[in-house]
């Protein structure tokens, strides 16, 4: 297969791919995977080609981290959480709304949102069972919450990893440029989402008394192995921190504070790997390899020629056309491949437009393509974790009713986002 023969194979096997894995008919790990195989062996890519382009880097850090956490589950440290921030606020719905939307958006800029939310949510369902509430409002408001923290760290967010690892930004990075917007979204986010839930987060005084009966501490299941999960996540935090200076990469930095927690615990590492979402991990090798090809036969540096076309190659108008490109996309595709395909495509614009500093336009697609994810129930993985984890339950949402609310409030967080890249860093 040679010259445009290949283009229109590698086009058309990405497009077929990317349409099945919105419809949800298939799995996207299937798809993804049989995508990558297919340009494989229709020769627009060798084996080797296909293995290079693959990220380890991002796809170490998220082994790393997921192997972490679900060691560190154990103990009972993230349900103790949640009773303790429900405790501390006596029993009132508004304000356990408010305290575990806090929470949630903390442990996702420190963990990833995925694992946060299915930590979370569970405790979730058993407070609003105690205050005899609908548990909704509450599920919503850690939707949102999962997306904005994670936004402001390298290892909060899926897209966040993918960009830091194909260009070399690290923790500390996205901290100081993309942290101080995350700042204002969020109590901007938590003061709207108080004014449309007041009414129906309301529960009697006998029953906020059964919150207040609640004992935190209760939820320790290991004090040991909470000691040592600690001391890990703090090491691996500080590593993440530090790890520029030392150069290192950060799956490096994950996957040490992996091997440690295994070692000092003494874990079974067949039960440690379990933890391991095994099925986005090979969803993300699939997806690189697509991408690789649309690269190889030069699809993205035609469309990244075509972009500078429309902006001029000037920073402003293309910083401003990723961020809301990367916003409406992620919101009724999944952010995951649409990052994946953007990353090389903003290498080509700033080669072929001959910009030399591409990290306001590497923030852009960082705030467009997570907060994005905020918009529609499909939005984001945390998103589609949520909703299939209140519909086990009898909750359901539409997709119109979850819009109607989460859409609105992204576009406040993309307007914010906005104005703050036009006056940092696009002009």
């Amino acid at each position: 297969m040679e010259g445009n023969s290949q283009v229109l194979f590698a086009t058309a096997v990405f497009l077929i791919s990317y349409a099945i894995i919105i419809s949800e008919k298939i799995h996207r790990t299937a798809v993804a995977l049989a995508g990558g195989m297919l340009v494989i062996i229709g020769g627009v890519i060798s084996q080797e080609q296909a293995i290079e382009a693959i990220d380890f880097n991002t796809i170490g850090l998220l082994v790393g981290m997921m192997v972490i956490v679900g060691i560190a589950r154990n103990s009972g440290l993230f349900e103790y959480l949640a009773v303790w921030a429900a405790k501390k606020s006596k029993g009132d719905p508004i304000k356990i709304m408010i305290s575990l939307t806090v929470i949630t958006a903390m442990l996702s800029a420190l963990l990833d949102n995925v694992t946060t939310v299915l930590l979370i949510v569970p405790i979730t369902f058993s407070i609003a069972k105690a205050l005899e509430i609908n548990p909704m409002p509450i599920l919503f408001s850690e939707i949102m919450a999962s997306n904005i923290g994670g936004t402001a760290t390298l290892i909060g967010d899926p897209p966040n990893i993918m960009i830091g690892s194909a260009t070399g930004l690290g923790f500390m990075d996205f901290v100081i440029n993309v942290g101080p917007v995350i700042l204002i979204i969020m109590p901007v986010t938590i003061l709207i989402l108080k004014l449309i839930y007041r009414k129906q987060l309301i529960t009697r005084e006998e029953l906020k008394e059964n919150i207040m009966r609640m004992d935190p501490s209760s939820e320790i299941k290991d004090v040991r192995l909470l000691k040592k999960s600690l001391i890990v996540i703090a090491l691996t935090i500080l590593g993440f921190f530090l790890h520029q200076y030392l150069h290192l990469e950060s799956a490096t930095v994950a996957l040490s504070g992996a091997a440690l927690l295994l070692l000092i615990t003494n874990e079974d590492p067949e039960h440690a790997l379990i933890a391991v979402e095994w099925p986005v991990i090979f969803f993300f090798a699939g997806l690189f390899i697509l991408v690789g090809a649309l690269e190889h036969v030069g699809v993205i540096e035609w469309i990244a020629m075509e972009s500078l076309k429309l902006t001029g190659g000037e920073m402003l108008p293309t910083g401003m056309l990723i961020l809301w490109l990367s916003a409406f996309a992620s919101s009724f595709v999944d952010n995951i491949p649409f990052v994946a395909t953007m990353i090389p495509l903003i290498e080509d614009m700033g080669r072929l437009g001959g910009m030399t500093d591409l990290n306001p336009l590497w923030w852009a697609l960082s705030l467009g393509a997570c907060l994005g994810g905020n918009g529609t129930i499909i939005g984001a993985s945390a998103n589609v974790v949520v909703v299939g984890m209140a519909e086990k339950r009898g909750y359901k949402w539409t997709f119109v009713g979850f819009m109607k609310v989460a859409f609105p409030l992204m576009i406040v967080s993309i307007l914010i986002s906005s104005i703050y890249l036009y006056f940092f860093y696009l002009t």
